[in-house]
């Protein structure tokens, strides 16, 4: 290990040490996240793409990292991780590798020995902030810049269609970065799952229903899926979202998206049907909403966020039209919303 700073845009800096491979800066939009446990599916989690994470829990990486099958995607897509303790003697049955080693593997920075608490309540008084992890002794200028002025959606989208399954109904999954979990659980039903790229035009081609999937960044970059999911409201078929999903469901009806000071990230948010008045304990893992009073005729807000009265779900009150802004799937997390798969 060797000093190491986290250096904020406004200035800032917290202390820490960093494993001595990293010898150049790495930037990022850093974040928290209040998840106790389940640092290896946030981490391979799409949605984080373009963040540096501050995990609020003090300990990570007691339960090292199990095999590939149980990530979320393929590799990891933060773009930082920062704990105030990384735990070294790690041990789980299912564990292949320490947490270290791991993030060094895939090139992936990480600053230990900060004050997670106190950048926390820092964020929180601020908003997320751009951000960048760089040795103590660098002496170059930090160039920062903010991922969200990229279409994170197209970094993280798979270039080839893939097919699941061969069952009675089609369902188009549209991947802007989705999780391996919710195909898991679309995979459940009698379905044949298209899963394609979040700019291919599915419009022509025979499908039942269409799913929007979770991803990183701001909503209005992905403005190719946004004109394509247009289109295909007008066939007037099944549409699910989730988390990017609702707000591209949002931007397509004609609603606005805006940023949240830091975003919803947890383990613990609660969410209220705003119908049946049942309160659910959501996963949930983004920095953008849909503005409520932006939301046009026809349409209602189904899910209301009891911590800030945010939207956290639209749903149209005469089309098979619906999306919420939390993740369903779990993994990881409370399933008080896995419900939402059946209907």
């Amino acid at each position: 290990m060797k000093p190491t700073l986290l250096t904020l845009k406004n200035k800032q800096t917290f202390e820490g040490h960093a494993p001595t491979w990293q010898k150049q800066p790495f930037y990022g939009e850093v974040v928290f996240t209040t998840g106790m446990t389940s640092y290896v599916e946030t981490l391979t989690d799409p949605s984080y793409a373009g963040q540096i994470i501050t995990f609020t829990y003090p300990l990570i990486g007691n339960y090292g990292v199990p095999k590939k099958a149980d990530w979320e995607s393929k590799k990891i897509h933060a773009a930082g991780v920062i704990v105030s303790e990384a735990c070294l003697d790690w041990s789980h049955s299912a564990g292949k590798q320490s947490l270290l080693e791991w993030l060094e593997s895939q090139g992936i920075p990480i600053i230990i020995g900060v004050d997670t608490r106190a950048l926390t309540k820092l964020i929180r008084e601020k908003g997320a902030l751009l951000g960048a992890i760089a040795p103590a002794d660098w002496t170059e200028k930090l160039e920062y810049v903010d991922p969200n002025k990229e279409n994170l959606v197209a970094r993280v989208s798979p270039k080839k269609v893939k097919v699941y399954g061969k069952g009675k109904k089609t369902v188009i999954a549209v991947d802007c970065g989705m999780k391996e979990n919710i195909v898991r659980e679309l995979l459940k039903f009698d379905i044949t799952l298209k899963r394609v790229p979040y700019n291919y035009d599915y419009t022509e081609e025979k499908f039942d229903g269409l799913f929007l999937s979770n991803g990183p960044g701001d909503p209005e970059m992905a403005f190719e899926t946004v004109e394509i999911l247009e289109k295909a409201m007008k066939l007037k078929k099944p549409i699910f979202g989730i988390c990017l999903g609702s707000q591209l469901l949002g931007l397509a009806s004609g609603a606005k998206t805006y940023k949240l000071p830091y975003g919803h990230r947890g383990q613990n948010q609660p969410a209220i049907d705003t119908k049946t008045k049942h309160c659910l304990i959501t996963i949930q893992k983004h920095g953008y909403a849909v503005d409520e009073k932006t939301i046009p005729r026809g349409w209602r807000v189904s899910f209301t966020n009891l911590n800030d009265g945010s939207v956290e779900g639209v749903a149209h009150k005469t089309l098979p039209f619906s999306a919420v802004q939390f993740h369903p799937e779990a993994a990881p997390g409370p399933v008080d919303a896995n419900y939402l798969f059946e209907e």
